[in-house]
């Protein structure tokens, strides 16, 4: 069963429409990059996928008993959020808030994730260290803690490695593959990074304003919309 799948959607803002025709299927284990120019549509359909956005048309079904609530998520980070006055123990927690139900204390079973998770990537030693004093590699790896303590199946990182230094950037892109391959974690991902995403992504959405190619990497290397992306250089 599909994790989430999606049926000609289109989007519109004020009557104008700007993404159309999207169709596509995530399965357990999928590894998907959505690549575009600047204002093709992808934060659009990124606001789709977490039911912030309705579309005009079209359907989005989440499957395998998926709930939006349960959608790890890593935005883009604005300045304001970079110099968040916290913990990096209570930045990683607050990725568990969607599993309170009505409780407003965070329990046993939230701080045993949070630990698990700030070791998974290495970071359990700044827990007490404030987050606005990291690094960019480091806010990224704790803003990444966070969204898996927010699920167990599927995560939905827009551009993580922007503003990374290479190292940082080669890190960040091992342990996202890791997670999927590990876990069993999918993974939906905003890149701009054309190599990267052929590299490490099973399969491929690439977005112009409408649906240009859905395939697996592998198919997307040889297609036409590849070759344009990259002004006729072979991936």
């Amino acid at each position: 069963m599909a994790i989430i799948k999606c049926e000609d959607l289109s989007f519109g803002y004020e009557g104008k429409t700007v993404l159309e025709g999207v169709s596509f299927e995530i399965y357990a284990g999928d590894y998907l990059c959505i690549l575009g120019e600047n204002g093709s549509g992808k934060s659009t359909l990124i606001k789709g996928l977490l039911g912030l956005k309705a579309p005009e048309s079209g359907t989005l079904t989440l499957g395998d008993g998926l709930k939006p609530t349960e959608i790890g998520y890593l935005p883009q980070q604005t300045q304001l959020q970079k110099d968040f006055p916290a913990s990096v123990r209570e930045v990683v927690l607050s990725g568990c808030l969607n599993s309170l139900g009505t409780h407003f204390r965070y329990g046993k079973e939230q701080r045993e994730a949070a630990r698990f998770n700030m070791e998974r990537m290495g970071i359990e030693d700044l827990a007490d260290v404030s987050y606005q004093s990291l690094s960019g590699g480091q806010q990224q790896r704790v803003l990444l803690a966070r969204a898996l303590c927010a699920t167990k199946k599927l995560l939905l990182l827009d551009e993580p490695v922007t503003g990374l230094d290479p190292i940082a950037t080669g890190e960040m892109y091992n342990l996202i593959k890791l997670i999927n391959l590990c876990d069993n974690i999918s993974v939906i991902m905003v890149s701009h990074d054309i190599h990267e995403a052929v590299r490490y992504a099973t399969k491929i959405l690439h977005l112009g304003h409408k649906q240009l190619f859905f395939g697996t990497s592998a198919e997307y290397r040889e297609s036409d919309p590849a070759r344009r992306f990259l002004g006729g250089n072979r991936v």
